[in-house]
């Protein structure tokens, strides 16, 4: 038996007029089936991650192909493995590299808005970070409390960390005082040496690196790309590689952008016209109640739809087909 539709929430500002009517759980288990499948990734920057096992590089690798999945994706591909071509061993690339050696690697780097500099910055900052927690995942998972409902609060302190160790003094974490150590409270394969603490960025500063790159959910931005990294990391299924234990996929939040926002308004899962970040929670609490545990479950296969080939990812046909009202 088919499940009760959840209806749009109504009322705020910021909305449209929408379809009064939401897809139902069945008819998006059957387009995830359908759809969410490793041979439907090409061309995403998704496609890259495979290519590395180890959740250490995965992570830094994810991390770059997200903060460039900004445009025509033939261009992002481009970018993603010209990066990629410069540091083959990711992890030990941002965290053994001298930061004027990273620097002068993309020196010259161009992705858009992006510039090489501020690049440089993001990986400098990712690996300060990596060498006062192990980890990425260790330390977004620092930050992300089981009492959280969603990413978000860790998201913000998440950056705001990365932002502030991407300018801190670089003498405090030169590459011969990193060594694998085992100090008291550290995790095991942490880095060397912690960089010391500085000062928060103030509120909205995203320092060198760029907000274009990395945004700050503080802000009201969706952070469409930071979440796409999140969703890559944290979950685990034929297309998402996983490789995080330490956050729960029920907090993550969808990856909202343009086209996304375009679907979930025609299936009535949200009715504002803004793609904010408060549209991304509406949506994100919408699927809740169909996937309480994964939320973004569907977030891939929803994504192939008008962008696919074929009537498999028809958006019109699967509107209809859903009962969906209207396209809007």
């Amino acid at each position: 038996m088919e499940s009760t539709p959840a209806p749009a929430s109504r009322g705020g500002g910021g909305r449209g007029e929408g379809p009064s009517r939401v897809i139902t759980k069945n008819a998006l288990e059957d387009l995830y089936c359908r759809l969410n499948r490793r041979e439907f990734v090409h061309p995403d920057p998704l496609e890259v991650l495979y290519d590395y096992p180890d959740p250490l590089d995965r992570e830094v690798v994810g991390l770059v192909a997200a903060s460039l999945a900004y445009g025509r994706v033939k261009g992002i591909l481009n970018s993603v493995h010209a990066v990629l071509a410069r540091m083959p061993a990711p992890r030990r690339f941002v965290t053994e590299t001298p930061p004027e050696q990273i620097r002068a690697a993309f020196a010259g780097f161009k992705h858009r808005f992006a510039t090489g500099d501020q690049l440089a910055a993001l990986l400098i900052g990712a690996g300060r970070l990596i060498a006062r927690h192990g980890s990425l995942g260790a330390a977004f998972a620092a930050a992300c409390k089981p009492a959280d409902e969603t990413v978000i609060p860790a998201l913000s302190a998440f950056v705001a960390e990365l932002i502030d160790l991407s300018k801190t003094d670089a003498t405090a974490l030169a590459p011969e005082r990193r060594r694998l150590s085992r100090s008291p409270g550290r995790p095991k394969g942490a880095l060397g040496p912690e960089a010391p603490p500085t000062e928060p960025p103030k509120r909205g500063d995203s320092g060198g690196i760029g907000e274009h790159l990395l945004p700050r959910p503080e802000r009201g931005s969706a952070c469409k790309r930071l979440n796409l990294w999140l969703r890559w990391m944290v979950r685990r299924d034929a297309v998402d590689p996983g490789g995080w234990t330490g956050v729960s996929p029920a907090q993550l939040i969808v990856p909202l952008d343009v086209h996304m926002h375009r679907i979930c308004r025609a299936l009535g899962l949200t009715q504002r016209n803004a793609a904010d970040l408060r549209t991304a929670v509406e949506i994100t609490d919408a699927f809740r109640r169909f996937a309480p545990d994964d939320p973004v479950r569907y977030d891939f296969a929803l994504t192939r739809l008008g962008i696919r080939p074929g009537p498999d990812a028809d958006l019109a046909a699967f509107l209809a087909k859903s009962g969906t009202p209207r396209q809007p």
